[in-house]
């Protein structure tokens, strides 16, 4: 399991991001606090997309708690 830094999470998401490009969306990661917070901003269909909650929070949320050490949470920024 990686520290949290910004390169960790980038890291971490990449691997989440082509689910999001099947689907015509992406996400930009914009900061990584060291208190543990991650802010992402969703792009292209996830911006519109009724389910972008459940993406932040059961797959962005829950693949970075399994690979980060010290991840508190996923905020979504506009």
């Amino acid at each position: 399991m990686e520290e949290i830094s910004f390169d960790s999470v980038d890291k971490a998401l990449k691997k989440f991001r082509p689910y999001l490009l099947r689907d015509g969306g992406d996400y930009e990661l914009i900061d990584v606090t060291p208190e543990g917070i991650v802010k992402i901003r969703l792009l292209g269909a996830c911006v519109s997309c009724p389910s972008s909650d459940m993406t932040l929070k059961m797959g962005i949320e829950l693949t970075l708690a399994e690979k980060i050490f010290g991840f508190k949470e996923v905020v979504q920024v506009y």
